[in-house]
């Protein structure tokens, strides 16, 4: 939803207030049910208290970690277990920084697929922090992860 423009707001919420919409070439349709409608947010911009007044809400957490090596294995399926769980674990790790942009699962199988674009089959920490850009996404998030000391965040040593 936060990644929506204003005139869909706007429209989302004379729905949710009204139980009606207004299309300018065909005026004003009334809800026979009042609609009940699921909204996702990233968090990326704040919605307006209106809408948010309208919304109850649930959280959902990060899998754990292995569940996030499990979905990595899924999704690139020549990523050895040891890799995935390295990956899994290292996002995590990184989660726990006051970072910008939190890795998600998106982000770990990225991750993922350029290890093995690269043909690395087993945990490297010298490539994986010269892949982090593909968990990372700001320059800023680069330089907490560095300050915080790369080596304790992507675990040194074989997977």
């Amino acid at each position: 939803m936060d990644r929506a423009d204003d005139e869909f707001e706007a429209f989302l919420f004379e729905l949710l207030a009204e139980g009606s919409v207004t299309i300018p070439e065909l005026g004003t349709r009334k809800a026979a049910v009042r609609p009940v409608t699921i909204l996702t947010s990233n968090r990326t911009r704040d919605l307006h208290d209106a809408l948010k007044r309208r919304c109850l809400y649930h959280w959902i957490a990060y899998p754990d970690e292995d569940r996030v090596a499990e979905i990595i294995r899924r999704r690139v399926p020549s990523a050895s277990a040891p890799l995935a769980v390295r990956i899994a674990a290292s996002v995590r790790r990184l989660r726990g920084l006051d970072l910008y942009k939190v890795p998600g699962v998106a982000e770990a199988i990225a991750w993922a697929a350029a290890l093995q674009a690269l043909g690395v089959s087993t945990w490297d920490t010298g490539v994986a922090e010269r892949t982090l850009g593909a968990v990372l996404k700001y320059d800023e998030d680069l330089t907490v992860a560095r300050d915080a000391g790369l080596s304790a965040l992507l675990g040194d040593g074989p997977a």
